[in-house]
């Protein structure tokens, strides 16, 4: 940049400056009010005094959330109609119904491997596997 550039930049910032100065706060400003004289200094009030209005009742302290975890909704938490099955429980795994689609649906013992994978709609039945009765029926 050469000194006509420099000179431009300058001047560009001086008129930037001059025009900023001008135009005045862009919000109103606060204004202080004048001190007040205490109650005590204050001359003693002439005539019938009127009762000052009853104070506004303080509003209703604000409610804190309970928790910070959502509740689980009942019908998302039983998409697969376990809770109608719940009967079973402590019942031998020979009462399992034969399933619709097999696909939703699961039956293991309680010490056997299974896939970690989710499904809501998938009906699991855990089993003890030296018993064979029904411990748990769940989504999942």
């Amino acid at each position: 940049m050469g000194e006509a550039g420099l000179k431009r930049t300058l001047t560009v910032l001086a008129l930037g400056a001059a025009v900023a100065g001008c135009a005045g706060p862009r919000y109103p400003t606060r204004t202080t009010a004048a001190p007040q004289a205490s109650p005590a200094a204050a001359p003693p009030a002439r005539g019938p005094r009127t009762p000052a209005p009853p104070a506004a009742p303080a509003p209703p302290p604000a409610v804190a959330p309970r928790s910070a975890v959502p509740r689980p909704d009942v019908t998302v938490r039983d998409q697969c109609g376990a809770a109608e099955l719940q009967g079973l429980v402590g019942r031998p795994r020979t009462e399992i119904p034969i399933p619709i689609d097999p696909n939703r649906q699961r039956v293991a013992c309680t010490t056997c491997p299974i896939t970690e994978d989710f499904n809501p709609a998938r009906l699991n039945f855990f089993f003890d596997a030296q018993t064979g009765v029904i411990r748990q029926i769940r989504c999942g």
